[in-house]
Formats: C-alpha cells, sequence, structure tokens
C-alpha cells in the first residue's frame, strides 16, 4: 500500500534501529540461526515499520585466526540476510571483548594472538593503581607501539577497518550499511574501563583512574616533566571502585582534583582519551572517505554522582566534566573534524529512577550531552542503557529524541539523529511489550504511516564522507571545555505512547 505521509510532519521524523543479540555470529564464528532471526526481522519491518538495526562486528571473531587472517563470510551472509529484508545496517567496529559489561550474556575475547602477546606484556592492558588488569580492551597507551607482530593497536584497528570496507563493498555502494561506528574503548565506547563489574565495582561506586600501566605512567611522567613539575606522580589518594567520593583525598571537597597537581593530571587522562578518538575515527576517516555512511562514535553515560561537586564517576571514566567545566563539548568537537555523529546513551532515564544515594542525574546529563554536539553543530543518535518495555521510559526516550516537540510546519529546532533500541529478543514480541513497542516506533516516525525508505525526505540524504580541514588541538579542547550551557527542554513528549 502507498504509504500516507505529511511531507512537513515527516521532517520530523526520527528512523528506529534495534540492536541484534550479542552472539547472533556466535565465537566461533557461525551465523547459527538465520531462521530464527529472519522471522523476528520481518516483524519488526512489516508490522513495527523499524528502519534498520545495529550489530557488533566483533575484531575477535573475525581476525581470531591470527594477524590479518580475516574471515567475514557469517557476517557476509547476516548482512545479505538484513539487507534482502530491506532493512538499513548500522555496524559496529567492535575492539572490545564482549563480557564483563551490564547485559553481557556471552563472551567474545579480543584475539588470542593479541592476548599471548599481553601474557608476556600484562601493561598492554588497562590497569588501576593496584595493578589489576583490565582485559577487555588494550589500553591507550599501546596505541602506536608496534608490539603487536610487528603493528601498532592503531594500525591492526585501521587494517580491520579497511578490509571491512573491501569485503562490504558492495552493501555500502548499494546503501545497505549507512553507518560505521567505530569502537574506541570497553563497551565499544570512548572511555576508560574505570567501572568493570569483574574486578567487583557496583553501582554507584566512583570507579577507578586507568593509567597505571607502564607505558601510560611513562607519558605521564614525560608530560609532567615538560610541564616543569617532574615531582608530579599518578594520584595516590582517589580511592577504591566502590567508595564514596567523600571517602577520598582526590574526591572531597576542596580534594586533590581542585589542586594544581590533580587538574594537570585529569586535563593529561582527559586529553589521551580525547587524542585517541581522534587518531581511530581519523583513521575510518581516510578508509570511509568518498563513500556515503556516517560515522560514529559512542559515549558512555556516567549519570551516577552527577551531582556531586567532583562528578567523581565521570572523571574516573575519563570525561574531565565539572559544573565550571565541560567534559562533552571537547569530544563533540573532536568528531565534528570528522564529520561524525554522537551516541550517546540512558535516553530511557528518569533523575528518579535511582536511589538518592547514587546522586544520579541522567535527564540533566542527556540534555548537556546533546546540546553541546548540536551546539558543535554534529549530529546526535541515541539508545537505551537498559532493557525497556513500559511507557514510561518510551517517553523519555521519545522528549530526547524532539526535546522542544515536533513541529507541523517543518523540521524541528532540536531533533536526534537516530534512536537504536536495546535490543532484540523474545521478550520484545511479547503482546504486550510489542504493541508499545509498536507504538514507539510510530511515535518516534512522528505519527507518520510505516516506515520511509526514503532519507531524504526526512532532510537525512547521506552524502560522501569528507576528509577533515583542520586538526584537533589541545587549544580546540581547552576552548570546547569552557562552559556553555544547555538547551530547554520541555517538561514531558508531545508524542506519548500512552497519551
Amino acid at each position: 500500500m502507498a504509504a500516507n505521509y505529511n511531507e512537513k510532519l515527516l521532517l520530523n521524523y526520527v528512523p528506529v534501529y534495534v540492536m541484534l543479540p550479542l552472539g547472533v555470529v556466535n565465537v566461533d564464528n557461525v551465523f547459527a540461526d538465520p531462521e530464527t532471526l529472519e522471522t523476528q526481522l520481518k516483524r519488526l519491518k512489516e508490522e513495527a515499520g523499524v528502519d534498520g538495526v545495529m550489530v557488533d562486528v566483533w575484531w575477535g571473531i573475525i581476525e581470531s585466526k591470527g594477524p590479518k587472517q580475516y574471515d567475514w563470510t557469517a557476517y557476509k551472509t547476516l548482512f545479505q540476510l538484513i539487507a534482502r529484508l530491506g532493512l538499513k545496517i548500522q555496524a559496529i567496529m567492535s575492539f572490545h571483548q564482549c563480557g564483563g559489561n551490564v547485559g553481557d550474556i556471552v563472551t567474545i575475547p579480543i584475539p588470542q594472538w593479541v592476548r599471548d602477546v599481553g601474557d608476556n606484556d600484562p601493561d598492554i592492558y588497562y590497569t588501576n593503581r593496584k595493578g589489576t588488569r583490565d582485559i577487555e580492551y588494550l589500553s591507550i597507551g599501546v596505541d602506536n607501539l608496534p608490539l603487536f607482530a610487528g603493528r601498532t593497536a592503531v594500525q591492526i584497528y585501521s587494517d580491520y577497518m579497511s578490509s571491512f570496507k573491501e569485503n562490504m563493498a558492495d552493501l555500502i555502494e548499494a546503501g545497505a550499511i549507512v553507518d560505521i561506528e567505530v569502537g574506541l574503548g570497553p563497551a565499544g565506547e570512548l572511555r576508560y574501563p574505570s567501572y568493570p563489574q569483574s574486578q567487583g565495582w557496583v553501582f554507584p561506586g566512583i570507579g577507578e583512574f586507568q593509567c597505571y600501566d607502564k607505558y601510560l605512567k611513562k607519558d605521564f611522567k614525560e608530560a609532567a616533566a615538560k610541564a616543569g613539575h617532574p615531582e608530579w606522580d599518578l594520584p595516590e589518594d582517589a580511592g577504591e571502585y566502590n567508595d564514596k567520593p567523600e571517602d577520598t583525598g582526590f574526591f572531597k571537597r576542596n580534594g586533590t582534583y581542585v589542586s594544581e597537581e590533580g587538574k594537570f593530571f585529569l586535563t593529561w587522562y582527559s586529553n589521551k582519551l580525547i587524542f585517541h578518538g581522534d587518531q581511530i575515527i581519523g583513521e575510518a576517516n581516510k578508509i570511509f572517505a568518498g563513500l556515503k555512511v556516517n560515522l560514529a562514535a559512542k559515549v558512555s553515560g556516567i549519570h551516577w554522582l552527577y551531582n556531586h561537586h567532583s562528578h567523581a564517576a565521570e572523571l574516573t571514566a575519563g570525561y574531565y566534566n565539572l559544573f565550571k567545566r565541560d567534559g562533552y563539548r571537547p569530544i563533540a568537537r573532536m568528531l565534528s573534524k570528522h564529520y561524525g555523529i554522537l551516541n550517546f546513551t540512558c535516553l530511557e532515564m528518569k533523575d528518579t529512577d535511582n536511589t538518592a544515594e547514587a546522586l544520579s542525574a541522567p535527564q540533566e546529563l542527556v540534555q548537556e550531552v546533546l546540546s553541546k554536539a548540536w551546539k558543535e553543530g554534529i549530529e546526535v543518535a541515541g539508545e537505551n542503557a537498559l532493557e525497556t518495555y513500559g511507557a514510561k521510559g518510551y517517553n523519555q526516550i521519545l522528549l530526547n529524541a524532539r526535546p522542544n516537540g515536533v513541529n507541523p510546519n517543518g523540521k524541528p529546532k532540536l531533533r536526534m539523529y537516530g534512536f537504536t533500541y536495546l535490543r532484540l529478543s523474545d521478550t520484545v514480541f511479547q503482546e504486550d511489550n510489542f504493541e508499545l513497542f509498536k507504538k514507539l516506533v510510530r511515535k518516534m516516525h512522528a505519527d507518520q504511516d510505516n516506515y520511509c525508505g526514503d532519507a531524504a525526505k526526512y532532510g537525512h540524504e547521506i552524502v560522501p564522507l569528507k576528509t577533515p580541514n583542520s586538526q584537533l588541538t589541545v587549544e580546540d579542547i581547552a576552548d570546547a571545555a569552557q562552559p556553555s550551557g544547555a538547551f530547554k527542554w520541555d517538561s514531558e513528549t508531545d508524542m506519548k505512547v500512552d497519551g
């Protein structure tokens, strides 16, 4: 049937993607159950009108046999199935381990030949002050060290993305693959692994700094000496995973974090992360330049302790965000250099979802991060952080997708670029759940009939990826870190699923 669209309302359309199950291609590189997936995808497409899917493309699966021994066969079959059903693909370059984070039900480690290097040199991994290693992602300290059969970590990521492009060229050309999300850390997020459940962290602990491997230690000592302070050292007073900020010398009121040494450390720690993202997204930009795909990077929603003066949980994760210092706009500026999209999370959360002691403020955090990205002139996409099936979470997602509601006369002032629903499971299809999910998709689509296959109609035509016109500098980061306020949000969405 011909879809019935109002052209002006269509400019308020936010496409909806669904994240595929973690083990859709299993650890043995087999696409094990195409029949079930096809049935589910058909229902999502035909009954709910979703626009596409997001899928992790695991480094630990593809390059498991040895350096540059890539095997894309299973993913190729998966992607061809998705494309045949008329769904778009957001592909995540997943350079991290699956397992050990919230919601991880399967384990996919990074490749064995990389872990073999780690057996002899455990400093390739992020390390806390006690010396505990986190094996889910390689430390930034080895980004440019040729420790892996002659290649650096960044070269490994770059070669992997080049191989992906060559092997998926037909699907990119056909417009089936629309987004390349570049994994930049644990859980695919641009952050340090500061709150690992595998090491006993529990919500709402402050987490720990993860820069005590020998490579990052050396880098810090060199930076301190260059700044004329060879006596400065990595923090010794920042506590442990589950401490409260006030119980530490670093995060307490007037603690180390506001001293000259503390500020120097936090600037170094957060800048390392931003330049790490810049370098790897820069590689992706070189590889995919000229092709009609978007680049994206994911930023973690550290909403707990947001209302503590120290923002301790954000600081340990690498987001140097305080009342008078912006931790997110510098990331947006870095992405803007590469024409990248910022993908954020916890869109479903309300401030009242957590206990008062968590000092959690997801609504303000989402508002801040989205505002800063829009101020930098880039697009923002997002997802829910935890499984969500109810009207309360859906309405909050809809509010964040269009913070000032639908504009009946055309493009709204503020609109997210896309929403990815976490994640496909049997639970989504339970009768009441599926009815409500269908309403969520329809409201995201600004109440327009079904889904719109032509992205240009809602202002999302994908143009060939451009190359950067300037390099990110330390001055850019300092400039973007000046406080600048957030846009105003309506108190509730005008497109409720239960309204």
